[in-house]
C-alpha cells in the first residue's frame, strides 16, 4: 500500500452517538453505516457492543451489511467487554476490535484507581484476548497526551508485543497542539521497538477547536489513520470532522502529500443525513458542507466568483456534493451579481431600466432580510408592461360548506369581452382555480399558495401569494393580490401570476449556465 495512504476511520455511530441527545435508531445507523461504506470510509467504528442489547445489535447488523469497510466494536480493556466486542464484529467481512484503556496519572489515580505497572499488566491480558478473537486489533491509550511520553512508550510497546495491529494516541480532552501531536507521534514511533509493525492513528476532540489541525499534523508525525465523525459530530465539543479532514488534504496536496480513498462528492448528502437521524442542525458556517461554504453576498465576491470562480473559492461546491455556488442577493450584492440575477431570471434590461432597477432593488435588501427571486421579479415587472390588464376579475360567486361539492360562478373580462363559468372542486380554493383554467387553458403548475392576514380582527384584509412554474420553460411568476374576501383575493392572485407567466414564456426558456456567465462578463 501506498505508504502515504491514510486510512479514515468514521467513529460517527459510536463517540458521535454520545454526544448529549445525538441517539440514533436501529434503523438509522444501518442507513448511516451503509452511506459510510459507498463513500468509501476504512474503518465503521460501529458501536459499543457491551453498552446496551440494543447496541449490540446494531453492531451485529452492521458487520453482516457493510461490504468493504472493516466494522470496529469498541471494548473496554475488560474480559466481558472484549468477548461481547467480538461477538458483535465476529460476521464481518474485516471484523475488528478496538479496545483502550486509560494512560495518563490523572485518569489513573482518579478514574482507574490503578498503578502504572497493573496497567501494563491489563494492556498485554486485553489486548491478546482480542487478537485471539480477531485478527485486527486496535488499541487505545485514552488521554495519551497527558500521558508522560516515557510510559506511554511502554504502554505501546507492550500492546505491539501482545498482537495490537493499529495503535491510536487520542487528545481524549482535546488539550493539545499541533506541533505537540506531531512531536508524539514521533517519538513514540522512534523509540518503541517494532513499532513498524502496527498502523498509528489519531484520535482528536475539539475543546480547543483544534482537532482537524491536530489530525492533520499527526500525519507528519507518522500516523496513517485518523479518527474522525461526520459534521464533528462527538462528546462536549465533538471531534475532528471528516470532510475537513478530507478536503484539507484533497485540496492541498501541494503540501500534504497524502491520500484517502473517499468519494468527496458524498460529503453533504452524508452531512445531511447525521444532521437528520441525530436532529443536530449543522452551523451556516461550517466548512465544507455548512449552508454559506459556497454561498457569497458581497459584492466583491460576487464580481470576483462570475468572472473566475478560484477568486474566492478554494474548491468547487460539485466536489463535495453541493449543485453549485450560490450568490446570495443582499444589500452587499454589486452591479455585476444582479444582471447575473436578471440575465438567470430571463430579464434583458436597457441601461437606464437596468440603472433604477438597481438602485430600488438596494432599497428592498435594506428593509429586507432576505432577498428571494421573486422579489427581484415583483421590482423589476413594476417597469416592463404586462398583459395584467387584459385578463381581470369581474365577478365571483362560490358555494362551499360541509355537503359539497365546492363549486364558483366566475366572470372574466378577457381581452375586454366578459365570460363566465362555473366550476366545482376539492373546496372552494380549488373550484376557483378550477374555474379560472376552464376559461384560460394552461399547463402551469401551482407551486405556491399562501394566505396572509393584512391587519388583525375577523374582517382582516387577506392578503394572498400564488406562485406558477411552466416546467416547459422553466419559468416561474409569483403575484399577490390582497381583497377582504380570501376567495376573491385569490382568484386575483392566481390570475395575476398566469397573467405575467405568460409574458415570460414569450421571452422563451431561461438561458443556459454559459448564457449566463456570458451575460454577467458582458454587463448592464
Amino acid at each position: 500500500m501506498n505508504p502515504n495512504y491514510v486510512r479514515i476511520f468514521d467513529t460517527t455511530l459510536r463517540d458521535g452517538e454520545q454526544s448529549p441527545g445525538a441517539t440514533m435508531t436501529f434503523e438509522e445507523k444501518i442507513e448511516v453505516a451503509h452511506l459510510l461504506d459507498e463513500m468509501g470510509v476504512d474503518v465503521i467504528e460501529a458501536g459499543f457492543p457491551i453498552a446496551s442489547e440494543g447496541d449490540f445489535e446494531a453492531v451485529s447488523e452492521i458487520a453482516k451489511q457493510v461490504k468493504k469497510a472493516t466494522v470496529a466494536g469498541l471494548a473496554r480493556a475488560i474480559p466481558a467487554d472484549i468477548a461481547r466486542a467480538g461477538e458483535a464484529v465476529k460476521h464481518a467481512q474485516k471484523p475488528r476490535i478496538h479496545t483502550f484503556v486509560s494512560t495518563s496519572p490523572i485518569h489513573l489515580e482518579y478514574q482507574m484507581k490503578k498503578t502504572q505497572e497493573e496497567v501494563l499488566e491489563i494492556i498485554a491480558k486485553t489486548v491478546r484476548q482480542a487478537r485471539d478473537l480477531v485478527d485486527d486489533v486496535e488499541w487505545s491509550a485514552m488521554d495519551a497526551t497527558r500521558t508522560p511520553i516515557d510510559y506511554l512508550c511502554q504502554c505501546v510497546e507492550a500492546a505491539i508485543a501482545a498482537g495490537a495491529t493499529t495503535i491510536n494516541l487520542p487528545d481524549t480532552v482535546g488539550f493539545s497542539m499541533p506541533d505537540e501531536i506531531r512531536e508524539m507521534f514521533e517519538t513514540v514511533r522512534a523509540r518503541v521497538p517494532d513499532a513498524d509493525k502496527a498502523i498509528f492513528s489519531a484520535h482528536c476532540h475539539n475543546d480547543l477547536g483544534v482537532a482537524v489541525a491536530n489530525s492533520l499534523a499527526s500525519l507528519d508525525g507518522g500516523a496513517r489513520q485518523i479518527e474522525c465523525t461526520i459534521n464533528g459530530l462527538g462528546e462536549r465539543a465533538g471531534n475532528a470532522a471528516l470532510e475537513e479532514v478530507v478536503m484539507a488534504i484533497k485540496t492541498r496536496g501541494d503540501i500534504m502529500p497524502y491520500m484517502t480513498d473517499i468519494d468527496a462528492s458524498y460529503l453533504t448528502r452524508a452531512s445531511r443525513l447525521v444532521s437528520a437521524v441525530t436532529s443536530f442542525p449543522v452551523q451556516y458556517n461550517k466548512a465544507i458542507v455548512g449552508r454559506n461554504a459556497f454561498a457569497h453576498e458581497s459584492g466583491i465576491h460576487q464580481d470576483g466568483m462570475l468572472k473566475n470562480s478560484s477568486t474566492y473559492e478554494i474548491m468547487r461546491p460539485e466536489t463535495v456534493g453541493v449543485a453549485k455556488t450560490s450568490l446570495v442577493m443582499g444589500k452587499h450584492s454589486g452591479r455585476a451579481a444582479f444582471q447575473s440575477k436578471l440575465a438567470e431570471l430571463g430579464y434583458e434590461l436597457s441601461d437606464n431600466v437596468f440603472q433604477d432597477a438597481f438602485v430600488r432593488f438596494k432599497e428592498l435588501a435594506d428593509r429586507k432580510k432576505h432577498v428571494y427571486d421573486e422579489d427581484i421579479e415583483a421590482l423589476v415587472d413594476e417597469n416592463i408592461s404586462t398583459s395584467s390588464d387584459h385578463n381581470k376579475v369581474v365577478s365571483l360567486l362560490v358555494v362551499a360548506g360541509t355537503t359539497g361539492p365546492q363549486s364558483a360562478t366566475l366572470t372574466l373580462n378577457i381581452e375586454g369581452e366578459h365570460h363566465t363559468v362555473q366550476a366545482t372542486g376539492n373546496g372552494p380554493v380549488d373550484a376557483v382555480f378550477n374555474a379560472i383554467h376552464e376559461l384560460l387553458p394552461h399547463e402551469a403548475r401551482l407551486a405556491l399558495y399562501q394566505v396572509h392576514a393584512v391587519t388583525a380582527g375577523t374582517d382582516a384584509q387577506a392578503e394572498v401569494s400564488v406562485r406558477l412554474e411552466d416546467e416547459e420553460t422553466g419559468r416561474r411568476a409569483t403575484a399577490r393580490a390582497a381583497d377582504p374576501d380570501t376567495l376573491v383575493a385569490s382568484a386575483k392572485a392566481y390570475l395575476a401570476a398566469l397573467n405575467n407567466l405568460e409574458v415570460k414564456r414569450a421571452r422563451g426558456p431561461l438561458q443556459s449556465q454559459e448564457d449566463l456567465e456570458g451575460a454577467a462578463r458582458r454587463g448592464p
